[in-house]
């Protein structure tokens, strides 16, 4: 729980028990529990809010990816754990026609004076 020990509950015990006393400890109990739960509840309604905002397209959509570790290990190391898996030999067995097109288009190398492929609709 948090990391800490049955050396550190008890210390925290102890001094909950010196802060508070005896016969005050439970009411501050049960008073932590309900702020900890009211802030669990606003915490997803926030969420939830912010998936609906957002619209059907972020459905999947995760506050935790925000993370920049999270988000580093989703995408950078994605490919690489692929790698490993075997998964990217499936995955390019499974990639749509034009995807594949348009890979080996992209990968071919312009001659002198040729004009690159635009795409309107990626500006």
């Amino acid at each position: 729980m948090f990391g800490l020990g049955w050396p550190e509950i008890a210390a925290l015990v102890v001094i909950a028990l010196l802060v508070f006393g005896p016969e005050k400890l439970p009411q501050a109990a049960a008073q932590a529990g309900r702020t900890l739960r009211n802030l669990r509840q606003m915490a997803n309604n926030a969420k939830e809010d912010l998936r609906s905002g957002l619209g059907p397209e972020f459905s999947d959509f995760d506050p935790a990816d925000l993370n920049p570790k999270n988000f580093v290990r989703k995408h950078l190391t994605a490919d690489i754990e692929d790698d490993w898996n075997g998964a990217s030999a499936t995955a390019a067995v499974a990639a749509p026609a034009y995807a594949t097109s348009y890979a080996a288009e992209a990968a071919s190398e312009l001659g002198y004076g040729e004009i690159p492929p635009y795409d309107s609709e990626a500006t």
